[in-house]
């Protein structure tokens, strides 16, 4: 017996290498086509005008050589001839490269073979179709002729002959003008290969009918069904041709289409390819070649068999004869095909199987991910769900690009994704549980496959020594083996032992359940072409994808966080007086309200549910967004031309920028009106809206923290990242331009006692309750919205409007400065002080800006107060060691040293002897020497010191002991006196000690200065001799502000009082008050 030839002994390693060459020669050529359609991207010499006339030569005497003739034309060719060289050298050396390719291609596929082995067969049809491809693509070059001819005439002018490539290379491409004719003709004298082809086409007709039947076949066979038959479901799925369970229609329609336009004469002679050849043409109107390249199947078949086009007269217009001429006989058969009821009905049959296998493939992942070890025995079903699956999105791909004429229902489908995202949760189960079908595999393969293998071979009638040799190691050459007794001539011919060949089908599909399962997965559920389709919009349409859909889960959280906002505000104090009133009518059986009222629901009520039917708008939220929030987590990143997209980084942009918007909107803050939203019930909205958006990680893996920190931060500062005000800024104005700006208008009091700003009665009621803005609650909420930097923010703000008025102050001393002179030396001289007090002018403005001064220090002092609360609960422990570091400074301290603590300690709420804001916002006054601007100070405390005895002349100026305070804010200069007098003293260096225990020397002693408090306890004192009773109308009540001022003051003790101003006085002035009180209430 004849051992079979060289070349058919490595005929299944020629086929797999020129296969794999062959798509490498493809992407070379798509590429030179797309950059030749690219005015941006092809080459320079085919669009300059100079060289024009000399392409347009070339291209019309092509593959011709004319330089003699033509020098004129040619005459810029010979100046640019070593660039064209050198920039075409890789477009020419591609075509050469082609043409090789051509050779090799043509002398393999030119060998006979059997169709009994799938691997081989395989192979033979692919590298047919990649060589009719290839050459489809080659001819779909217009500029071909010109790269390759200008390259060649570049070359003879250089080297003085041609390229010695260019004269088959041209003819090559001559040749090739109509590449299909071209290939006909070229398989005609070859009888045995068109045998070979036929067989091979033909064999597809058990495969590729079962694989192009109609939605309600499938249905009816129950396909991919795993609980069908529940008592099978353990059992290996099994078919005699496993790899062709799982083949790609569009591979098989390229082959039917291409083979049967080859071996045309298999149509007039063989049903079975006349069968195939409809449903093909029945199937797809085009073809994909690469990529975004197609081939439209009915527009070529017309123009290949034109010369016996013709039309039947008995029916519709709309359907077109295709007469294949018979080589062989006079007669030729006719078939006919309805281009308009396939372009009517092969849209509505890809919709459907679509329709079907959404819920196939739906139905076999949930079974998968409940019982992931069927993978092992139902793993063919898995790659045949994939295939299938594959085949419709690219089928609906290709049509809906390149059908013109097509119905929207059946080309445009919104359930798409819906099909996508089941295959990758295929795909997902075969990854995640690889190590559980490779290893059932193996025992398989030893346990069975190994068994009857085994016996197969025993059952040979001859089994040569080549044919043992590789039987022994069938399991790493199986693909060796089936191509080499598939041959022709082989003496063990798989063609007369078809179990046998079926049997190694079947080990090859175990082995790469065992050993390939990734490259199974490309196989069958590749769909990468999606974004050769796109082209350069990809990353755009990703982009735009992406963002839409955080946006939608954004809106649905936005809407979440809405509802939960409005349940939380229902838990709100302000809404239980109500129901308190209630309670104790019921108690005392008091009737109010009419009757048959509807009695208020309380909160809560929406959670009691009396059927399991209810769904409220809440839950339909959640599972809208549960949804969208999974498909947003199903991958972590996606990679899109080399670019990384990562979809939770979308939905956390977004998140970030509504919440922002949402914080800000929720202050409900009006310019106009000037209405804002209290702090408290602020943040309560907050809060519930933080706890929707903690909830989301539930449903995506996503650092809330993180968006969290981002917003908030921002929300502490005067602006965000975008520009915009943030709740710092909002509520800073507010305080600063509408409740302070009330106080200083007298509709407002400072009350100490409830530590907050109380509506005094007036004419004109204002629109908000400055206690509801300015209690504790209130302030303690205000420092957990804007944290530390955002109240150090509204301190600076605060103390920018305290220097305001301290540069005002200073304007009023220097107009009086001679006047105060006198009166710091005169204090002792009581007739000569009055004089000169009827000559101090701006008294009045004096005390009411030193107020408005106190007004906005105890104001912040409720801010600072509340947020040291608020940071003890935080971090008591690193509040507890500032405090314990401020409070052991000591005293020799070096002045920038011990600011720099008050600076810490007054970051974290701590009150400090001097205040460090205050010092920083008076520093930037220095206008003059230091010695002038000293002066200054203490004048100042001096006219402040003289003006107070006019106070008591004020109706106001009645000390209440229910507020512990005065109606007109005085009570808040003792916080003025001495913030202001601490923070002017530190600037100009000067011990404030040791100048108030100067102040508050024996009467007797005199120096060049005088304290603020000798000063006034001499000015009060002066007004017990006071017999007007509208000048001492309030005597009582002032005297008490020298008590405040001792207390407010680190630095003053009452011993130093009691030296300058007897206690007795006090006493007596807190029993008027008190007994003032008691009569005006009664």
């Amino acid at each position: 017996v004849s051992t079979p030839s060289v070349l058919q002994q490595k005929l299944a390693e020629k086929l797999t290498i020129l296969n794999d060459r062959g798509i490498g020669m493809l992407t070379r050529i798509y590429n030179i086509k797309k950059a030749c359609g690219d005015p941006k991207a092809k080459p320079s010499y085919l669009i300059d005008k100079n060289l024009e006339s000399a392409v347009k030569f070339i291209v019309r005497k092509f593959p011709a050589i004319e330089t003699r003739n033509n020098n004129q034309q040619l005459a810029q060719l010979q100046k640019e001839k070593s660039e064209i060289l050198k920039n075409l050298a890789l477009y020419y050396f591609t075509f050469v490269d082609v043409m090789e390719f051509k050779v090799y291609i043509t002398k393999c596929i030119f060998s006979t073979m059997q169709t009994v082995n799938f691997d081989l067969t395989k192979n033979y049809l692919d590298l047919v179709v990649t060589y009719i491809t290839l050459m489809m693509l080659l001819s779909r070059i217009e500029e071909r002729k010109a790269i390759i001819g200008l390259y060649n005439y570049a070359h003879e002018m250089t080297h003085g002959s041609s390229d010695r490539e260019y004269p088959r290379l041209g003819q090559m491409i001559v040749d090739y003008e109509n590449p299909l004719k071209k290939m006909m003709e070229e398989f005609v004298p070859h009888g045995k290969v068109k045998s070979s082809l036929q067989d091979a086409l033909v064999s597809l007709q058990m495969v590729y009918p079962r694989r192009n039947l109609s939605a309600d076949q499938w249905r009816n066979a129950q396909l991919l069904s795993l609980i069908s038959a529940p008592s099978t479901m353990l059992n290996p799925a099994q078919s005699d041709t496993m790899p062709c369970e799982y083949l790609s229609l569009d591979t098989m329609e390229k082959w039917i289409v291409f083979g049967f336009i080859l071996c045309h004469a298999a149509l007039n002679t063989d049903p079975a390819a006349l069968s195939l050849w409809k449903l093909a043409l029945q199937s797809s109107s085009c073809l994909c070649l690469f990529r975004d390249e197609v081939f439209h199947i009915h527009k070529a078949a017309e123009d290949l068999f034109v010369n016996i086009l013709i039309s039947n007269q008995g029916v519709s217009g709309n359907f077109v004869f295709l007469k294949i001429p018979n080589q062989n006989s006079r007669h030729s058969s006719i078939f006919t095909v309805s281009i308009f009821f396939i372009i009517s009905s092969r849209g509505s049959m890809h919709r459907e199987r679509r329709k079907f296998l959404r819920s196939a493939l739906k139905e076999l992942a949930t079974v998968l991910a409940d019982q992931p070890g069927l993978l092992g025995p139902k793993a063919l079903f898995v790659f045949m769900a994939l295939s299938f699956a594959r085949d419709e999105i690219i089928w609906l791909l290709r049509h809906a690009d390149n059908i013109q004429k097509k119905s929207t229902d059946d080309f445009i489908d919104k359930h798409i994704a819906e099909l996508i995202f089941y295959m990758e949760e295929l795909r997902a189960h075969v990854r995640k549980y690889g190590p559980v079908m490779q290893r059932y595999y193996v025992q398989y393969l030893s346990g069975f496959d190994a068994v009857v293998l085994n016996e197969l071979v025993q059952n040979l009638s001859v089994c040569p020594e080549d044919e043992s040799i590789i039987m022994s190691s069938f399991v790493n050459t199986m693909t060796s083996l089936s191509a080499y007794t598939s041959v022709s001539k082989a003496s063990l011919g798989l063609a007369d032992h078809r179990e046998l060949g079926k049997m190694m089908n079947t080990i090859i599909f175990h082995t790469k359940m065992a050993d390939s399962l990734v490259e199974m997965l490309v196989e069958t559920s590749d769909v990468s072409i999606f974004w050769h389709h796109i082209g350069d919009r990809s990353l755009s349409l990703c982009n735009m994808f992406l963002d839409e859909m955080a946006k939608q889960a954004r809106n649905l959280i936005t809407d979440i966080c809405t509802e939960q906002c409005t349940l939380s505000d229902q838990l709100l104090p302000k809404h239980c007086a109500k129901t308190i009133s209630q309670a104790v009518n019921k108690k005392s059986k008091k009737q109010t309200g009419k009757k048959g009222e509807p009695e208020r629901e309380k909160p809560g009520v929406e959670s009691m549910r009396k059927n399991r039917l209810l769904v409220t708008n809440l839950d339909k939220l959640h599972t809208a967004l549960s949804e969208l929030c999974f498909s947003i987590n199903y991958v972590p990143n996606m990679m899109v031309w080399e670019h990384t997209f990562t979809p939770r980084e979308y939905l956390t942009s977004h998140l970030e920028i509504r919440f922002t918007k949402s914080i800000v909107g929720m202050t409900m803050y009006n310019q106009a009106t000037q209405e804002i939203a209290k702090p408290s019930e602020l943040l309560t909205s907050v809060r519930a809206y933080m706890t929707v958006l903690q909830s989301i990680e539930n449903y995506v893996q996503i650092d809330i923290t993180r968006v969290f920190n981002n917003v908030l931060l921002q929300q502490t500062q005067h602006l965000d990242s975008h520009g915009e005000p943030t709740i710092t800024s909002l509520y800073t104005n507010w305080y600063l331009e509408t409740l302070l700006r009330q106080v200083s208008n007298g509709h407002i009091a400072y009350f100490p006692a409830m530590k907050a700003f109380v509506n005094l009665p007036t004419e004109n009621e204002l629109t908000f309750n400055a206690e509801e803005y300015s209690d504790i609650s209130e302030m303690r909420s205000l420092s957990e919205l804007l944290g530390p930097y955002g109240m150090k923010f509204l301190s600076e703000s605060l103390m920018w409007h305290i220097s305001s008025q301290v540069a005002e102050l200073k304007k009023l001393v220097v107009d009086n400065v001679e006047v105060l002179t006198q009166m710091r030396t005169s204090f002792d001289k009581p007739d000569h002080m009055a004089a000169l007090f009827k000559r101090l002018t701006s008294v009045d403005s004096v005390l009411k800006r030193m107020t408005i001064i106190g007004v906005i220090l105890s104001f912040r002092s409720l801010a600072q107060e509340a947020l040291r609360d608020v940071l003890s609960c935080h971090i008591p422990f690193l509040v507890s060691s500032v405090e314990d570091f401020k409070d052991h400074i000591p005293r020799e301290t070096d002045m920038k040293v011990a600011m720099n603590v008050y600076e810490l300690s007054s970051a974290a709420g701590l009150p400090c002897e001097i205040d460090p804001a205050l010092v920083v916002a008076l520093s930037s006054q220095k206008s003059g020497s230091p010695e002038e601007e000293y002066k200054i100070a203490c004048l100042l405390m001096v006219f402040v010191a003289v003006s107070m005895p006019t106070l008591a002349s004020n109706v106001m100026s009645q000390y209440s002991p229910a507020i512990e305070g005065h109606c007109n804010n005085i009570h808040c200069l003792a916080k003025a006196i001495n913030q202001i007098a601490a923070a002017l003293f530190t600037i100009h260096k000067g011990s404030i000690e040791d100048r108030l225990k100067e102040f508050l020397a024996v009467t007797f002693f005199i120096s060049n200065t005088f304290t603020t408090q000798h000063l006034a306890s001499s000015s009060l004192l002066k007004i017990g001799q006071e017999t007007d009773k509208s000048t001492t109308r309030n005597r009582e009540s002032v005297y008490l502000l020298l008590d405040m001022i001792v207390q407010e003051s680190p630095f003053l003790t009452m011993d130093l009082l009691e030296s300058c101003f007897p206690y007795v006085l006090l006493r007596n002035a807190y029993h008027a008050v008190y007994k003032q009180s008691v009569s005006s209430s009664a």
